[in-house]
C-alpha cells in the first residue's frame, strides 16, 4: 500500500495528469477523461460529446447542474473522433490542443503576450484564464476564454469592442445540438452611432435592442422586480461593452444564442432540476428589424401591426394595403427648414435604430431641441439617459426606422414635422394669429427677396470661393434633391459650411489632394469637420465624387474614415468628413523626426487596423468594395492614432459572386499598384492585398517603395525585401528607431514575411484579407512566399535616390486627399 501511495504521489509531482484541480501548470497535461474543476465546484473543464455527435470537444460546463450545460467550446470547428486528445500549456503561456493519434494541433489559444511562469486556472464564474503564477490582475492575463465566447453570455463576461485595437467579443450560435461550430446567427454590440445590441442572420440584421437609456436597452423587455441580475453598458474612449452581474451568487443565469436565432435567458430552478426560460429575443413580430419601414410604427396589439406615425402617411398606399410595409411612411406636410419646422412628441416608444445618430451627454432636453432645430438634417431627438431628472441628448439624421409602441417602459421621441403639425403650434389659433402670421410671412418674403438679390450681387465676396472650386457646367446634370433619398446621408447647406470654415479661409486650409482643397471647419455644435471641395482642376471628376459618396455612405467601420455628409449646391460639390487631427500615415513614417516618435507597438496597431478595415471592405460590408488606391497618404490617424482608410473616389463595388473586373482606365498610385492592374487593367480584392503588402514594408522600413533604389542593386523596396528574406537578413530592412525592445524583433520579422506573401507576383498566390488578419493575430507557421511583383532591376538616377538616407516628406502628385490637422 505504501508503494502504491508513493507511486501516486510521485506521479502527481511529475504532473502528467491533473484531475479535479482548478489549475494546471506548463508541466501538466489534461487528457480526455480528466477534468479541471473551479475552486467552488461550479464549473468544469474537460472533453465532452455533444448530442448524437461522434466527435469530442474540449469545453466548459456547469459542474453542479444535473443537465449537462456547455457554456464554452475551444475546438468548436474541429472535432476529434477518438479519446486521444490532450491539452498542454506551453512555457510561454499558449494553450495547445493535440490529437495524439497524429500529433496535430487542432486548436491553439491566441495569447496577448508571452509568459514566464504561466498557469491555467478555471474560475467560479466560468472564465478559463492563462496568467502568470500569483498574478490575479485581469489586466495582466495572458489569455482568457471570456475574450472568445461561443454561444453563451455568462455573468461578468463582456460583449463589445476594444476601441483601441478593434478586438470584438460577440456570440455565435451552434450549428446544431450535435455540432458546436459557429452557425449563421451572431449577437453583437454595435458601436455605430450609439451602442446597441444587434442580432444578425449571417450579415442580415434581424433584430436590434434600441439604444441604452441609462437603465436598459430600450427595446428589450422591461422586467419588474428583477431580483436575479443587473446589467450595464460601459462606453469610454478605450472600450464599449455590455455585461451583467448576478444579484445572488447561488442563482445560475445565462444568456444563450440558440441555433434558431433566438436570444434566450435561462435560469436554473434547483427544486425542479431544470432550466426555466426567463425571456427571449425577439419577443414578437414587432421586433423584426425594419418591419414597418421609415417613419412607420409597430403595435403588436393592433391589426395590422404596422401604422404610420401621427402626421405621416404610407409612402406606397397600394403596397401598404397588401401588408407590404417596407416602403415606410412620409410626412403629410413637407418640411420647410428656412421658415421653421417643429417637433411632435411620441410617447412610450422604442426609439429608432441609432446607426445614423449623434450624442452629447452634457446637453439638457431644451438644448438638444435647439441644436436639432438649427440643423435641417436632424430628424428627431430624445433624452440620452432617463435616470433621475434625465440628461444628455441623442439626435437622429436620416430616416427613422424600427420604431414600435411599448406597453411599458417606452421613451419620449420628438420627431421633426412641419410647424403647423408640431406641438408648438397647438393652441395658436384665431384671426389675430392669422393676421400676425400673414404679416410676418409677407415681411419675411420681402426681406428674403431683397436679401436674395443682394446675395446674388455680392456672392463672390460674401462666400470667398476656395481657389479653383468647380465652376464647370458639366456637373449641372447632377440633381442633388433627386439623390438625397438614395444616399441616405445628411445634406449640408453651403452657407453652413461657409460659416464653419470662416468662408473657406486660407488659414483653415489643411491640404490639397487630387480631389481639390481640404478645409478644417467647426460646426455650431462644436464638432470639428474636414471639408473636401471638388476643384476645377481636380484629377477626379463628378463620377469619382459620386462614387465616393455612394460607396462610403454605406460603410461603417472603426478603421474607415467616417463621411458625415455632403453638399451639392449650385456648382459646388463637397464632402464632409470627420476631422483627423494626426494627419496621414505618410507624414509619420516618411518624415525623419516624426518617424522617431512612432514605435513598433503603434506601427503594429496601425497595420492591424488597416487589415481589419480592408477585411470589412472585402468581406463584411454591405457592398463588396475594392479600394484601388490604398497607400500611406490615404491612411488617416485619429487623436488616438487609430488608422482610418480614406479616399474612396476610385473604389469599385462588386456583386456577391463577382471576383475580378477589367478597366480601360488604370487609376491609382504607382508603387502601390499590383502587376496585373498596372499592366493589364485587371483588379480584384487581391489588388488591395498587394497594396497592403507594400504598405506594411513601408511602415517597417520607413522608406517609400516608389523611387527606392539600393546602392548594391537596382531593385525597388519589394525586391530589396525579397533579397534580404532569401538571405536570412530581413532584420536589415527594419528601421532602427522603431525597435525599442528586442522582444518585438520576431514579430516584426513575421510582419515582413506576411507582407512578402501579399506582394507575390500571382494574385492566386496572395492570401485574402481574412487570412492576413488571422496571420497577424496568431503565431502559426507561415507558407513560404514566392517572388514579388515587379522584381526587375531598373535604372533610376542615383543622385536623386539613396537607400542610406530617408526620403524627405513631400506631397506626391497622387489621388490622395488629406483630412488632417495642421
Amino acid at each position: 500500500m505504501n508503494r502504491l501511495t508513493s507511486f501516486l504521489f510521485i506521479s502527481f509531482l511529475l504532473n502528467q495528469v491533473c484531475c479535479a484541480l482548478d489549475t494546471m501548470s506548463s508541466t501538466q497535461n489534461l487528457k480526455d477523461g480528466d477534468t479541471i474543476v473551479s475552486s467552488g465546484g461550479i464549473f468544469e473543464l474537460g472533453f465532452f460529446k455533444p448530442g448524437e455527435s461522434k466527435n469530442r470537444y474540449l469545453g466548459i460546463w456547469y459542474k453542479t447542474v444535473s443537465v449537462q450545460t456547455v457554456v464554452w467550446v475551444a475546438n468548436r470547428e474541429v472535432g476529434v473522433n477518438d479519446t486521444t486528445s490532450v491539452l498542454k500549456l506551453t512555457s510561454s503561456g499558449t494553450l495547445n490542443l493535440y490529437n495524439n493519434t497524429n500529433g496535430v494541433i487542432i486548436w491553439s489559444s491566441d495569447s496577448k503576450r508571452l509568459g514566464v511562469n504561466p498557469v491555467l486556472q478555471l474560475f467560479d464564474n466560468g472564465n478559463l484564464v492563462v496568467m502568470e503564477k500569483n498574478d490575479n490582475d485581469p489586466d495582466h492575463y495572458l489569455w482568457q476564454s471570456f475574450d472568445y465566447p461561443t454561444d453563451t453570455h455568462l455573468p461578468g463576461m463582456k460583449l463589445g469592442m476594444d476601441l483601441r485595437t478593434g478586438f470584438e467579443r460577440f456570440l455565435s450560435s451552434w450549428k446544431s445540438n450535435d455540432d458546436p461550430a459557429p452557425g449563421v446567427y451572431n449577437y453583437h454590440l454595435d458601436p455605430a452611432g450609439y451602442p446597441h445590441l444587434v442580432l444578425r442572420n449571417d450579415k442580415a440584421e434581424i433584430y436590434q435592442t434600441g439604444p441604452w437609456n441609462g437603465a436598459r436597452f430600450i427595446g428589450r423587455p422591461k422586467i419588474s422586480n428583477n431580483g436575479i441580475y443587473n446589467h450595464s453598458l460601459v462606453y469610454t474612449k478605450e472600450e464599449v461593452y455590455y455585461t451583467f452581474e448576478l444579484l445572488n451568487s447561488s442563482v445560475f443565469s445565462r444568456f444563450v444564442l440558440s441555433q434558431n436565432g433566438e436570444g434566450q435567458r435561462w435560469t436554473w430552478v434547483d427544486h425542479n432540476q431544470r432550466w426555466d426560460l426567463f425571456l427571449k429575443l425577439p419577443t414578437d413580430n414587432c421586433d423584426t428589424f425594419r418591419r414597418c419601414g421609415a417613419y412607420g410604427i409597430c403595435n403588436i396589439d393592433s391589426g395590422p401591426i404596422c401604422g404610420c406615425l401621427d402626421k405621416f402617411e404610407p409612402n406606397y398606399g397600394d403596397d401598404w394595403a397588401k401588408a407590404d410595409w417596407s416602403g415606410g411612411c412620409v410626412r403629410k406636410k413637407s418640411l420647410n427648414c428656412k421658415k421653421g419646422d417643429g417637433f411632435k412628441k411620441y410617447s412610450g416608444v422604442k426609439v429608432p435604430d441609432t446607426d445614423s445618430s449623434f450624442l452629447n451627454d452634457s446637453m439638457n432636453l431644451l438644448e438638444c431641441e435647439t441644436v436639432c432645430l438649427k440643423n435641417c438634417t436632424c430628424m428627431a431627438y430624445t433624452i440620452l439617459d432617463i435616470a433621475g431628472n434625465g440628461k444628455g441628448c441623442l439626435q437622429w439624421y436620416g430616416g427613422l426606422i424600427d420604431i414600435r409602441e411599448l406597453s411599458g417602459g417606452g421613451q419620449d421621441l420628438y420627431v421633426r414635422v412641419a410647424f403647423t403639425d408640431s406641438d408648438e403650434s397647438k393652441g395658436k389659433q384665431g384671426s389675430k394669429l392669422l393676421i400676425i402670421i400673414a404679416v410676418s410671412v409677407g415681411s419675411v418674403l420681402v426681406f428674403l427677396i431683397l436679401a436674395f438679390c443682394l446675395w446674388k450681387k455680392r456672392k463672390n465676396t460674401l462666400l470667398t470661393r476656395p481657389e479653383g472650386i468647380l465652376e464647370s457646367n458639366s456637373i449641372k446634370e447632377f440633381n442633388s434633391e433627386s439623390h438625397k433619398e438614395d444616399l441616405d446621408l445628411p445634406f449640408f447647406r453651403l452657407s453652413t459650411l461657409a460659416e464653419a470654415t470662416n468662408h473657406f479661409a486660407i488659414s483653415n486650409k489643411l491640404g490639397q489632394g487630387g480631389f481639390g482643397p481640404v478645409f478644417k471647419g467647426v460646426l455650431q455644435d462644436g464638432q470639428e469637420i474636414a471639408v473636401k471641395c471638388l476643384s476645377e482642376t481636380s484629377k477626379q471628376g463628378i463620377n469619382e465624387f459620386m462614387n465616393e459618396v455612394i460607396c462610403i455612405a454605406k460603410l461603417q467601420h472603426r478603421n474607415l474614415v467616417r463621411l458625415l455628409g455632403y453638399c451639392v449646391q449650385g456648382e459646388e460639390k463637397m464632402l464632409i468628413y470627420e476631422y483627423m487631427p494626426n494627419k496621414s500615415l505618410d507624414w509619420h513614417i516618411f518624415d525623419e523626426k516624426q518617424s522617431m516618435l512612432l514605435d513598433w507597438p503603434q506601427r503594429f496597431h496601425i497595420i492591424d487596423g488597416i487589415a481589419r478595415g480592408l477585411l470589412y471592405l472585402h468581406q463584411d460590408s454591405r457592398l463588396r468594395i475594392i479600394h484601388r488606391d490604398l497607400k500611406a497618404g490615404n491612411i488617416l490617424l485619429d487623436k488616438d492614432m487609430n488608422p482610418k482608410i480614406s479616399d474612396f473616389g476610385l473604389a469599385r463595388s462588386f456583386i456577391e459572386n463577382e471576383n475580378e473586373a477589367n478597366t480601360n482606365r488604370v487609376v491609382g498610385t504607382y508603387g502601390y499598384m499590383s502587376p496585373e492592374y498596372a499592366v493589364d487593367g485587371l483588379f480584384s480584392v487581391k489588388s488591395d492585398v498587394f497594396s497592403f503588402g507594400v504598405l506594411v514594408l513601408e511602415i517597417v522600413s520607413g522608406r517609400r517603395n516608389r523611387g527606392f533604389i539600393h546602392r548594391d542593386h537596382r531593385h525597388n523596396l519589394l525586391g530589396h525585401a525579397w533579397r534580404l528574406h532569401q538571405e536570412g537578413r530581413s532584420i536589415e530592412l527594419i528601421e532602427g528607431e522603431i525597435i525599442q525592445d528586442s522582444c518585438y524583433i520576431q514579430e516584426v520579422l513575421r510582419l515582413i514575411h506576411i507582407a512578402l506573401l501579399c506582394v507575390q507576383q500571382s494574385p492566386d498566390d496572395r492570401p485574402n484579407m481574412s487570412s492576413v488578419v488571422l496571420m497577424l493575430g496568431s503565431e502559426g507557421e507561415l507558407p513560404m512566399p514566392t517572388q514579388p511583383g515587379f522584381f526587375t532591376e531598373r535604372y533610376i538616377v542615383e543622385s536623386e535616390y539613396f537607400s542610406s538616407t530617408r526620403p524627405n516628406y513631400s506631397a506626391e502628385a497622387t489621388t490622395s486627399t488629406l483630412l488632417e490637422g495642421r
